[in-house]
């Protein structure tokens, strides 16, 4: 998996779990920490484990985005 492709699987999982529009730091303390849910960060994590799975069970899939 290239990196591009993780840090847009990582994002969805921000925006789609999280509620957080970027995960690119902004310099800003409001825009940069947010208060999250215990339960939207599991969901969150769970997500990310998942990706993290299913790109294990397809090496080819992964490797053919490089």
């Amino acid at each position: 998996m290239s990196n591009s492709t993780r840090d847009q699987q990582l994002q969805q999982i921000a925006l789609d779990h999280l509620f957080i529009a970027t995960i690119e730091t902004r310099s800003s303390d409001s825009l940069d920490f947010h208060d999250v849910s215990v339960w939207a960060i599991k969901t969150a994590l769970q997500a990310a484990f998942e990706a993290g799975r299913n790109a294990a069970a397809n090496p080819s899939q992964t490797q053919a985005k490089k």
